[in-house]
């Protein structure tokens, strides 16, 4: 069922140069493009310290989740899907194993911490990004389903860990949102 599903996300490729092109950007600066939006948030003007916490929140989500990835990576080495012939690739060829999606598990992250920590309709916004950049994952042939789905998990399990480890106002998060 895997395969199928990547292979029918796959077959999308290469018959829309705009969804193409729409795909690879989304691959290629979702990341980068969440991680601003969220360095952006410290200066809300709406419930600053509380947005504050959760921007805090999201950076050690993510730091946690790519941190478990690493050690999943030691005992997991999953072949890419154009290396098995599962998918045809239309962005540069990745280094390292496929499983889990390191992209899935940062966007992911982000929007679980503000999903968990608040405001709600941030996390929305996030989490609809991330579902692009998880979705163009495997549309530009890099990454399996499963593998976009393992790379969540790991986000969330990270977010959830940070939610129960990091608490709002306490002397450590004062201490933090109080910077600039």
């Amino acid at each position: 069922m895997d395969v199928a599903i990547t292979q029918w996300i796959n077959s999308l490729s290469n018959h829309s140069a705009v969804l193409d092109a729409a795909m690879v950007a989304f691959t290629s600066y979702g990341v980068p493009f969440l991680i601003l939006i969220v360095i952006a948030q410290w200066w809300s003007r709406q419930d600053r310290l509380h947005v504050r916490h959760t921007c805090i929140a999201a950076g050690l989500s993510f730091l946690i989740g790519l941190g478990i990835n690493q050690v999943i990576l030691l005992f997991v080495h999953r072949v890419r899907p154009y290396d098995a012939g599962v998918s045809q690739l239309i962005i540069e060829r990745s280094g390292d194993w496929s499983f889990p999606s390191d992209h899935a598990t940062a966007t992911f992250a982000i929007a679980a911490a503000f999903l968990l920590h608040g405001p709600k309709r941030r996390g929305l916004a996030f989490l609809a990004v991330a579902l692009l950049v998880c979705f163009s994952r495997v549309y530009v042939g890099t990454h399996y389903f499963t593998d976009i789905l393992g790379g969540a998990a790991t986000g969330i399990i990270a977010a959830v860990a940070v939610r129960g480890l990091y608490r709002e106002g306490t002397k450590v998060d004062n201490l933090l949102t109080a910077v600039l």
